[in-house]
């Protein structure tokens, strides 16, 4: 939900890099599905580079680019590897040969946490159009409270290298305060939706201008708070996908769960089970209950130091900032009872009204227009799977959308695939699961044909961690 840059520190952010490319993974692409290989005069090398014209942009940048991936952006310029840092496995295979377009701008907004390119504004906007294009668009929203460019290495590197037009947002606010933003609490979240919205509608319009007709799919993906983006955009605006992939994102509900019901006992109780003595066994016993799962105890420290405390801070002070007066975010590490406004002793079934409707108007309903493949890691910790995607998988059903949605519980992945390379023999990257995930859904909307039943996907027996980097099935 929250790897947020610099959360990590320096020596164990230089291990949390990269993933691979799944070979299995070309065999649907949207040409399959009336998409046509692009040819004639849209077929040259940044064809139409001068018309290209983002609507709404209030800047834009386009630059002709020999290499679109990072095998080639990241020294031209055209990424930020501090924007994606910790979110892959090592070692990650990146794909080369992407010609085309790059479109760098923003569009109006009034905020101003995004430094990229020294432009300091935020809702800032990165648009890709190969040269060979496959007919497809895939959108996507930041994890965390990233930049842009946070998904390339996990995401745009892939869809690129296999046809498709890439294009994604920072969300309209970046950042530990990212909370800043808006008028009223809830404003800050609100915008992500409304900026995902902004950019799907100017991205389709773009890739007419250079391709001289419009997708013929676009799909939307995205992890932690980008899969949270897919579930509303598939909720609320259907019309513009035809499906989406929803890597374990984050549930909103006013009547919980969400954040603030799991988040404060963590807080409380981590620390006595990391204390020992005669109170850590109740500790632990009480974590188990507040939705983190038996097992992931070895991933407690690594996130009691990194994401929970920081999590529930931020976040908090979005949606309640009068918890804690006049202090912004909350007091860090604070003991329960040592003073007032401590997150550890927020208790959010009893905070007022209005906090509940500022959660209720970004809140998920289930009630999905496209079909929808969801993934999450059974050893989770940040975002329990039991208090998010099993709720959520639950709540498609009760809408009476279960036939738009498949499910997949995968053992032993965690919130952030780069923890895969500290703990190799207990942890399993989600990435290849995202890609399976993905070309399941091509199938489902090329073909009709469904993929496989909601299930756990089992981790492989005697898998090594290069084999677990090689493939997930998903039916076995």
């Amino acid at each position: 939900m929250v790897p947020l840059p610099g959360a990590v520190s320096p020596p164990l952010g230089r291990t949390l890099l990269g993933a691979l490319v799944l070979a299995a993974a070309a065999a649907l692409l949207p040409s399959q599905a009336g998409a046509r290989p692009v040819t004639g005069p849209a077929a040259g090398h940044c064809a139409h580079l001068s018309h290209v014209r983002v609507p709404g942009a209030a800047h834009q940048r386009a630059d002709c680019l020999d290499e679109l991936t990072t095998a080639g952006t990241v020294g031209s310029g055209h990424t930020d590897p501090a924007d994606w840092a910790g979110l892959t496995p090592a070692n990650l295979a990146v794909p080369e040969g992407v010609p085309g377009i790059q479109i760098d701008g923003y569009f109006p907004d009034t905020s101003a946490t995004n430094t990229n390119h020294g432009w300091n504004h935020d809702a800032q906007f990165v648009v890709r159009l190969p040269d060979r294009w496959n007919g497809g668009l895939v959108v996507a929203g930041t994890p965390g409270n990233r930049e842009q460019y946070a998904n390339d290495r996990a995401i745009a590197d892939w869809v690129l290298d296999r046809g498709y037009a890439y294009a994604a947002t920072d969300k309209g606010n970046t950042g530990l305060t990212f909370h800043r933003d808006g008028s009223r609490p809830g404003d800050a979240v609100a915008e992500w939706n409304t900026r995902l919205t902004q950019l799907t509608r100017a991205a389709r319009t773009v890739i007419a201008q250079r391709y001289h007709r419009p997708p013929a799919r676009t799909l939307v993906t995205g992890m932690s708070n980008g899969g949270y983006l897919v579930r509303w955009q598939l909720e609320n605006h259907p019309e513009l996908y035809d499906g989406g992939v929803d890597w374990e994102g984050t549930l909103w509900r006013s009547d919980g769960p969400n954040l603030f019901t799991f988040l404060p006992s963590a807080l409380r109780h981590h620390p006595v089970h990391a204390a020992g003595g005669p109170a850590a066994d109740q500790a632990r016993q009480d974590m188990h209950r507040a939705g983190y799962p038996a097992g992931s105890e070895f991933l407690w420290p690594f996130h009691h130091r990194v994401y929970w405390d920081l999590t529930q801070r931020v976040y908090r002070e979005e949606f309640d900032p009068a918890f804690d007066g006049a202090t912004e975010a909350g007091t860090p590490y604070c003991a329960p009872g040592s003073a007032p406004g401590c997150d550890a002793d927020y208790d959010y079934p009893t905070r007022p009204t209005a906090v509940h409707e500022a959660v209720e108007r970004v809140s998920l309903t289930g009630r999905i227009g496209r079909p929808l493949i969801t993934i999450h890691g059974t050893l989770d910790v940040l975002l329990p799977i039991s208090r998010d995607s099993d709720v959520y998988a639950r709540m498609v059903r009760e809408a009476g959308r279960g036939d738009l949605h498949r499910y997949y519980r995968i053992e032993d992945g965690t919130h952030t695939d780069a923890l895969a390379d500290s703990f190799p023999d207990r942890l399993r990257p989600l990435l290849p699961c995202h890609r399976s995930a993905f070309t399941a859904l091509e199938g489902w909307l090329a073909t009709g044909h469904r993929p496989p039943a909601n299930r756990t996907v089992p981790r492989p027996a005697h898998a090594d961690p290069s084999a677990l980097l090689t493939g997930c099935r998903l039916d076995g």
